[in-house]
This record gives C-alpha cells, structure tokens and sequence, in this order.
C-alpha cells in the first residue's frame, strides 16, 4: 500500500495541467501590465499600421510566470492556438515575456524565418530587449524590440551587430535610426487621427493621446535635453488641442479631413476605441475590437533569452 501511495505521489506532478493560454485580445496582449496605456496605444497602432501594409502578424504576450512550464514549448502552444499570421503565408511572429522567470522568446513563423532568421531574433534580444530589462525598463525593452523586429522584417536592421555587441549597441542615435524612421510613421498617423477624427469620438482620441504626446516628450528629452522634451511635450498637448478645437468650431478639420481621407473605416480611431472598451488600463491584458490569428503556422524558428 505504501508502494502504491509513493508511485501516485510521484506521477502527481505529471499530471499537472499546463499553463492555460490566455485569450489572444489583440496585437499587444499586456496581462503582466508591463505598459502603460500610452506605450500600449502607441504599438497597437504600430503594429496594425505594419499588418495593413504587409498582412504580417505581429503580436505581443506579456505573463507574470510560466508557472515551471519550459518557455519555448509554451511559446508553441500559444502561437498553435492564435495562429498568427495568414494561413498558407504563415507570416506571424510573437513576442513572449515572462516577467518572473526573467526569459524572453521571438517566435517566427515559417514565413518570414527568411527576414527573421534565429541569429537576427537572438541579436535582437541581446542588443535590443535584454539590456534594457536588467534595468527595469520594461517599456523601453518591449518597445525597442518590437521596432526591431518590423526594422528585420522590413530588411533595415543592421545585418550585422555594431561593434561590442552590448552597450554601444543599445545606446545612441546610431542604433536607434530604423526605429525613428517607423516610428515617424505611426506619429503621423496618430497626429492625423487626434485632428481628424470626427464629432466625440475625436476628443476622445485626442485625450487617450496624451499619454503618448508625454512618451514623445520624454524621449527626446533624453537626447535634446528636458527643456525641449517639455517644451515639444507642452506644444503637442496645447496645440493640437487648439487645433482641434478650431477645426471643430469652423468646420475646416471635417472639410480637411475628409479631401484627404480622415475618418474612414480603417483608421486609427477604431484602435482607440478598443483601447477605451478594454479600459485602457495597465491590466486590460490588451485590446479589443475583433483582433484573430489568420489561421498561419509555425515550426519552431526563433530565439529565446534571459536577463
């Protein structure tokens, strides 16, 4: 009898269940609330503005632990279960952070192993990711790795490491050029979208805005210094805020807007929408509005990493 209840004891732990995945919300799924809402806004919008024009998925999926569970193996179940990417191009990719156990992975679909091949993926983690998690900077690190992966995909991230592979590489304009340039581009929109945007739904999406027009400020505020970090920060608020107010008074911003397409379907307003249904908060785990996989695959390509 003691044989037998030392055996079951034993197989206990086998038959553990595993780590549920979470519900896949949208393109960034924050369920470790490592984001402020702002952050969280500003890559949801780069993210989509990437898949509108490439069809790529990319998605990221923040967890507090992974409850003793082997990080690649639960990088697979979630990306079998959202089948990110279009079916038959298995053009997706996730970013998977596991806050507690300090590892980090980039799963590629089959796809795209071509402009994300494992070594890219791992460099992108060493420079990019890691570096800036050591230090708690888990914004900085999401975001920095994210631009990084949409820079690969889009053929604009260096081939090859800057040298020392380490500090110099994450710091400096010099790293920083291909993130700038896409970043440029989802600025324009959100601009666009804050002023354009009609009736409530405009101011609405001018107010979820601040956030961001505050993360602008604050990084360049690093590199041009806090007087013009606040200064642009203040401008961004107090004049687009103006701006919008008379376009809305006069009639011009719905005339403006609507010879250059603002407003559409399509635009940025819906994501802002969602973020407003979900809450907006640092815990909504991420955004609604009927974001799904594709139905693509993947094989196993990637890297992981550890800070």
């Amino acid at each position: 009898m003691k044989t037998l209840l030392a055996l079951v004891l034993c197989l206990l732990p086998l038959a553990a269940p595993a780590l549920e995945v979470p519900p896949l919300k949208g393109r960034v799924n924050d369920y470790a609330g490592l984001l402020s809402p702002g952050s969280a806004a500003l890559l949801e919008g780069l993210l989509k503005t990437h898949e509108d024009s490439t069809t790529n998925q990319v998605a990221l999926l923040t967890i507090s632990s992974l409850e003793g569970e082997d990080l690649e193996g639960f990088s697979m179940r979630v990306v079998e279960q959202w089948k990110l990417g279009r079916a038959k191009k298995d053009n997706g990719v996730l970013l998977l952070v596991a806050r507690d156990d300090r590892e980090v992975r980039i799963e590629v679909g089959g796809g795209l192993e071509g402009m994300l091949p494992d070594i890219t993926c791992g460099r992108i983690i060493r420079n990019e990711i890691v570096p800036r998690f050591r230090e708690g900077d888990y914004e900085g690190g999401i975001l920095r790795g994210a631009g990084a992966i949409l820079a690969a995909i889009g053929g604009v991230y260096p081939a090859e490491a800057p040298a020392g592979e380490g500090e110099s590489a994450a710091s400096g304009w010099g790293a920083m050029w291909w993130l700038v340039v896409v970043g440029l581009v989802v600025f324009a929109k959100l601009v666009k979208s804050a002023l354009f945007t009609p009736g409530l739904a405009g101011w609405l999406v001018y107010l979820i805005l601040v956030p961001v027009w505050v993360i602008v400020g604050v990084g360049v505020a690093i590199f041009a210094g806090d007087l013009v970090g606040l200064g642009l920060t203040g401008l961004l608020i107090v004049g687009l805020g103006a701006l919008r107010l008379i376009f809305s008074l006069t009639g011009l911003g719905r005339r403006f807007g609507r010879s250059r397409g603002a407003g559409r379907r399509g635009g940025l307003g819906p994501i802002f929408w969602g973020a407003l249904a979900s809450g907006s908060g640092r815990r909504s785990g991420g955004f609604s509005g009927g974001f799904s996989g594709g139905g693509g695959s993947f094989s196993g390509g990637g890297a992981s990493g550890k800070w």
